[in-house]
């Protein structure tokens, strides 16, 4: 990996980190790969992350049917706002969206499009 993708990639994680709609264990993981940055442990740890990121990546489909559901009218403060969230995800997909475009969405969409360039 570049130092050029190793900075964009620990850029992106610490955005990954911040927000507050990534779950906990994407979180660790972007830590956990950011202290790994310069040491042995590097490669290994890259491996992991990416296969963190690309279990918690959300579809903008999921992303729909989740703000269609019941938990979804609770997690989106109630059903007008849940249908508020869906309705986006319908307009983002119609934009060629592919994945839910929330803060941790967009940071694990732009490391995942570095993957090859992560494991070279």
């Amino acid at each position: 990996m570049t130092k050029e993708v190793q900075q964009y990639v620990i850029e992106r994680s610490k955005e990954l980190i911040a927000a507050a709609t990534a779950c906990q264990e994407v979180k660790d993981a972007a830590r956990k790969w950011i202290d790994s940055v310069g040491t042995e442990k590097e490669a290994e740890e890259t491996g992991k992350y990416i296969e963190e990121l690309e279990a918690d990546i959300v579809t903008v489909d999921g992303l729909i049917s989740f703000a269609e559901s019941e938990m979804g009218a609770k997690v989106f403060g109630g059903e007008e706002q849940a249908k508020g969230v869906a309705a986006h995800g319908r307009e983002i997909k119609a934009a060629g969206a592919k994945y839910c475009d929330c803060p941790a969405g967009a940071a694990v969409e732009a490391i995942l499009a570095k993957k090859d360039e992560m494991l070279a």
